[in-house]
């Protein structure tokens, strides 16, 4: 599955990119804003986008509806420490094909991607 990883902590880009490269995935790129998610987005058409909801700049509820205007069915994982109903519902109804909280483990990532499969 090709990737787009939309993540503004080099730590966490790192460890989801070395997560996914260890379960066959490819990052075809990586963004750190809403700006680089939206050009990634169009030039390598990924399968997935990883995509952190706080970003600098735009946060990631605003970056994901760029992406919408971009590709309607790219499929999203929202990546938040943020735990809120309300957040978690209006994701939800804008499409969004699963949420990744942090901190994650290893387990709890492979069942994500398997979901995604």
């Amino acid at each position: 599955m090709k990737v787009l990883l939309v993540e503004d902590n080099a730590l966490t880009r790192y460890t989801i990119k070395a997560l996914l490269d260890r379960l066959g995935h490819q990052v075809v790129a990586e963004a750190e804003d809403g700006a680089g998610a939206v050009k990634y987005l169009a030039e390598f058409k990924p399968d997935v986008v990883f995509l952190d909801l706080i970003l600098p700049g735009r946060s990631g509820v605003e970056v994901l509806e760029d992406l919408r205007n971009v590709d309607p069915k790219v499929r999203v994982v929202v990546i938040t420490a943020v735990e809120q109903e309300e957040v978690d519902r209006s994701l939800v109804d804008k499409g969004i094909h699963a949420i990744l909280r942090k901190p994650f483990s290893y387990e709890d990532f492979k069942t994500l991607m398997k979901g995604l499969a």
